[in-house]
C-alpha cells in the first residue's frame, strides 16, 4: 500500500500578482490555508500604509489638472498575457484611463507603491521582487515608479532611462511637475 500525498490547491483569491504565469501570493497565504488567519487579515493595509495612500491621493486630487486621473487601492495593471501587477496609487493621463471593471491594459504615467503584500519564495528575494516589478512597470510604459518603504524609512524613484535613486524619506522627491512628496514632513505634520 502506497501513501498518497494530497497537494493543497491554493485558491485564486490568495494571488496578489501574476508574473509571466507564475502566481505571487499574498504574504501570509499559508496562515490562511492553515486556518490561522482570515483572508481579510492578509489583504488589509496596516495603519501607516492606509494613511499614506489617503494622504497621497488627497494631495494628488487637489493638485492634478483634469488631464490626469489618479487611482488608489490596488489598481490592476495588465502588463501582458498571464502577467499583471497591482499599483497602490496610479496616475493616468485621462486618455489612458477607461472606466471599466477590467485591469488597465494602458499604462499610467506614474505608479506609487507603499511596501508590498507579496510573499517571497526562496527563488524570489525581496530585492529581486522590487527590482523585477519596477522594471516590468517601466517596460509597460510607466514613466516613473516611486517606492515608499515604511520599515526602512526609505523612498526609491525609478525613471525610464535614468539611474534608480534610493534615499531617506526625509528627502523631497518630485512626483511630477509641481507635485512633490516628503514623507517625513507629512508624518511630522500629522503628529502635531
Amino acid at each position: 500500500m502506497t501513501a498518497r500525498t494530497r497537494v493543497k490547491v491554493i485558491p485564486d483569491y490568495l494571488i496578489y500578482e501574476m508574473d509571466d504565469g507564475k502566481p505571487i501570493y499574498y504574504r501570509g497565504y499559508q496562515d490562511v490555508l492553515d486556518g490561522k488567519k482570515e483572508v481579510e487579515e492578509i489583504m488589509a493595509d496596516g495603519n501607516i500604509q492606509a494613511w499614506l495612500k489617503g494622504q497621497i491621493i488627497t494631495l494628488l486630487n487637489n493638485i492634478l489638472s483634469d488631464i490626469y486621473i489618479a487611482t488608489v487601492g490596488g489598481q490592476g495593471l495588465s502588463l501582458a498575457k498571464k502577467s499583471w501587477r497591482a499599483a497602490d496609487v496610479a496616475i493616468f493621463k485621462t486618455e489612458n484611463f477607461l472606466f471599466t471593471n477590467e485591469y488597465s491594459k494602458l499604462p499610467p504615467e506614474i505608479v506609487i507603491e507603499i511596501d508590498t503584500k507579496a510573499h517571497f519564495e526562496i527563488a524570489f528575494t525581496t530585492t529581486s521582487y522590487y527590482n523585477r516589478k519596477t522594471q516590468q512597470l517601466l517596460d509597460f510604459g510607466v514613466q516613473k515608479v516611486i517606492w515608499i518603504f515604511t520599515g526602512d524609512e526609505k523612498i526609491m524613484v525609478a525613471e525610464k532611462g535614468k539611474d534608480w535613486i534610493t534615499s531617506d524619506w526625509n528627502k523631497t522627491v518630485e512626483v511630477m511637475e509641481n507635485i512633490t512628496l516628503n514623507i517625513q514632513e507629512m508624518l511630522d505634520k500629522a503628529k502635531k
